[in-house]
């Protein structure tokens, strides 16, 4: 028997006697959209169901062209490197050089035009390859090159004034260009190198020796290198297809995967404050993968997602704080970001950021270096050929007070350790510290206390207001005790005595006044913002 065609709307009201809202079988019409009648109660719901996350509609933000560095000539060095490094003080771009290698290193108030003579950190032979700035120092800054060495600055207060020729040390260890260079994230004067040697070098910055020497366990060219939260271990990814976890200290391998990703070209491995491992590759038909390892148990990932066919190398950057990470591509124009969680497919793509050039390097601002009061939780440094454009990455939130699930304790500048300790055994993760400190109320929530309404409330002589109504609002207590003094001017009188003891001691009233009501607006701000966040 063949299957009868599928009922006309006009069948379901045809039955003799069928209620208005009943169809021919007996089974319940929906009513049109709009025209729920009484009684009505629809069976199921189609409506679709977006995963809940705080992050769902981040977007990014280009800065206008005044705010960027122009006139930059970026380093056209073939090699995989992200060509920059930020601090919340410096931006540091690998420039092209003759006769050996340079990089700019910028106060990040120096934006426009820079000019071509300005002066750069220029005393490597070769050109350089990788940067990075010391974390437990704002003013320190590492570097590797073609010239097999690394080379530790000291850049004066305020930026460079002249070129920066005489490094603080020069770590030579390596018998091939050194292209990785990583600081260790809570230990003072701890720095990694990796060279086309293929030996890692772990470095004591402090009296310039060579604590550790790990050779033997890379057999072809090191793509990356990722210290573990702690510090304890890091991780590589390596020409042969593998990812390794290392114990420094121990000279061992403690866990290897081989085959990571399939492709032959460049990987990257890092890990995550949980201790898992994120990697992005190539598959064996050259489409470019994310993947998420557990350590625990290295044999299939527990995540892992194909993006498109490009060949750029993809560069991750990873926030430990939000566990967010966002995907550069080399040669891409866009800026892909996921969210990692605990739940199936734990790898969830959150938005993609697109511009019209491509990146040609890119660099990565601390949390400590963000605008807390503006919900920036990321901003990158993207290399054109030409320039530096800053990109800002914003939560969307109606409140402007300070946001505290989207930002959690933070590393901080400070070492939880001497080199020393850590040589010995000890491990400690970063030291923390609240942003809450770095939040700036804006300017329309400084103006809901109108203290000038406050001082000048019609008693006041028409000079007095008018000159206190052309100047800003006073702040500080000293500008508040400006105004009475001009209205004892003119006369000698007892009378004027006592008029101004009479409005000093209303200044000092009103003075008490408003500081009592600065409490009880921070109390209810704070109270605020636990019910916004959920936190009753």
């Amino acid at each position: 028997m063949g299957l009868s065609p599928p009922l006309s709307a006009a069948c379901w009201a045809t039955r003799p006697g069928a209620a208005a809202s009943e169809g021919c079988f007996g089974v319940p019409i929906p009513p049109p959209p709009g025209d729920v009648g009484p009684g009505f109660a629809p069976a199921m719901s189609f409506r679709k169901v977006v995963r809940q996350s705080k992050f769902r509609h981040v977007f990014g933000q280009p800065v206008k062209t005044e705010q960027c560095y122009d006139d930059i000539r970026v380093s056209r060095v073939t090699w995989d490197s992200t060509f920059c490094a930020v601090n919340p003080s410096f931006v540091a771009i690998i420039v092209e050089a003759s006769g050996g290698g340079a990089f700019l290193v910028l106060p990040l108030h120096k934006t426009g035009r820079i000019d071509k003579s300005y002066p750069t950190v220029c005393g490597h032979t070769g050109p350089v390859l990788d940067i990075e700035w010391c974390p437990h120092n704002d003013h320190v800054i590492a570097s590797g090159s073609e010239d097999c060495t690394v080379m530790v600055w000291q850049v004066p207060e305020g930026g460079l004034v002249q070129p920066l020729t005489e490094p603080v040390v020069v770590l030579e260890g390596h018998s091939k260009r050194v292209g990785i260079i990583a600081w260790h994230p809570s230990t003072r004067n701890v720095l990694l190198s990796a060279g086309c040697d293929n030996v890692v070098l772990i470095w004591n910055v402090g009296t310039g020796e060579e604590l550790y020497r790990l050779e033997g366990m890379h057999p072809d060219l090191i793509y990356s290198v990722s210290w573990s939260r702690d510090g304890s271990r890091f991780c590589t990814a390596c020409k042969d297809k593998s990812v390794r976890v290392i114990d420094p200290r121990r000279g061992t391998v403690l866990l290897e995967k081989e085959r990571a990703h399939e492709g032959a070209r460049p990987m990257r491995a890092i890990f995550l404050a949980d201790g898992k491992i994120f990697t992005t590759g190539f598959s064996r038909m050259s489409e470019r993968q994310l993947a998420l390892w557990d350590t625990e148990n290295l044999e299939e990932p527990m995540g892992l997602q194909e993006l498109d066919s490009s060949n750029g190398a993809l560069l991750p950057f990873y926030d430990p704080d939000t566990n967010v990470v966002y995907v550069c591509g080399k040669g891409d124009s866009s800026i892909r970001y996921f969210e990692i969680t605990e739940e199936p497919p734990y790898i969830h793509f959150l938005n993609t950021f697109t511009s019209k050039e491509p990146q040609r390097g890119m660099g990565w601002m601390p949390k400590r270096g963000l605008d807390v009061s503006k919900c920036e939780i990321a901003r990158f440094y993207k290399l054109h050929e030409r320039k530096c454009e800053p990109i800002i990455m914003t939560v969307p939130r109606k409140s402007d007070l300070f946001q505290d699930d989207l930002y959690p304790d933070t590393a901080g500048p400070d070492p939880a350790l001497e080199a020393e300790e850590w040589v010995a055994g000890q491990t400690a993760g970063p030291l923390l510290v609240s942003l809450r400190q770095a939040y700036v109320p804006s300017k329309q929530r400084e103006l809901k206390v109108n203290r000038h309404s406050l001082l000048h409330d019609g008693r006041s002589a028409p000079t007095a207001t008018a000159t206190a109504s052309a100047a800003p609002a006073p702040t500080a207590p000293s500008s508040r005790l400006s105004a009475p003094p001009a209205l004892s001017t003119g006369t000698g009188s007892p009378a004027a005595g006592g008029r101004l003891d009479e409005v000093l001691q209303e200044v000092a009233a009103l003075r008490a006044l408003v500081a009592e009501q600065g409490q009880r607006i921070a109390r209810l701000e704070e109270q605020l913002s636990r019910l916004e966040n959920g936190h009753v």
